[in-house]
C-alpha cells in the first residue's frame, strides 16, 4: 500500500501547493496553540515551508528530529533564516538545538482517509509522539497532503494516531 500511495503522491501537481499552503496557514491559525512543528519536505512531500514562513510572524515554529528508532520525536526551534544542518532520511534539521513542545503538529504523509486515519513511512515516529504529547496536553494533527493521497480505508492498529485535520488544496477536513 505504501508504494502505490508513493506512486499516487508523485502523480499530484506541484501547482497546487500555493492553494494547500493558504489552506494550511489558516486551519493552523484556527486552532488551539502557540507553538506548531512543520516538517522539512522529503521525496514528493508537499511543501509546507511556505505556510511555515507565512506564521513565522504569529507562532512559535519547530521541526522534528529523528533521534532513533522507537523513539518519539524531539523537535527543534525553527526560523525562516535557520542555520541548517542535514537530518535523518533526507531531512533537514536547526543547528542551534532549542528544544519546543508543539501543540500543533503539521505531519506528512502517503496516503490518509475519511476518517482521519494516516499512512506514513512505517517508523511509527508521529503516532508514538502524538501519543506522548496527548497523554499531557490537547494537541491538534494536521495532515497535509495533495487531494490525489487520499485512500478508501487506511489500515489501522491500536497504536495509530488518528489525524484532527486534513489540509489539502481543496480545503480543510475536520475529523470528529
Amino acid at each position: 500500500m505504501r508504494k502505490a500511495a508513493s506512486r499516487r503522491r508523485a502523480m499530484a501537481d506541484p501547482s497546487v501547493a500555493e492553494a494547500a499552503c493558504g489552506h494550511l496557514v489558516a486551519a493552523v491559525r484556527d486552532a488551539t496553540g502557540s507553538t506548531v512543528s512543520g516538517y522539512w519536505p522529503i521525496r514528493t512531500e508537499i511543501d509546507p515551508r511556505p505556510a511555515m514562513r507565512a506564521l513565522a510572524g504569529s507562532r512559535a515554529l519547530c521541526l522534528p528530529v529523528v533521534q532513533g528508532m522507537d523513539q518519539v520525536l524531539m523537535f527543534l526551534r525553527w526560523k525562516p533564516d535557520a542555520d541548517l544542518v542535514d537530518g535523518a532520511f533526507g531531512t533537514a534539521i536547526p543547528r542551534a538545538r532549542v528544544e519546543l513542545v508543539p501543540s500543533v503538529l503539521i505531519v506528512p504523509l502517503l496516503a490518509f482517509d475519511s476518517r482521519g486515519g494516516r499512512l506514513g513511512y512505517g517508523g511509527g515516529h508521529y503516532d508514538r509522539t502524538l501519543e506522548a504529547l496527548r497523554s499531557r496536553d490537547k494537541v491538534t494533527a494536521i495532515g497535509f497532503a495533495y487531494d490525489v493521497q487520499e485512500c478508501r480505508e487506511v489500515p489501522r492498529e491500536p497504536t495509530d494516531q488518528p489525524l484532527d485535520l486534513i489540509v489539502t488544496e481543496s480545503g480543510t477536513r475536520q475529523f470528529a
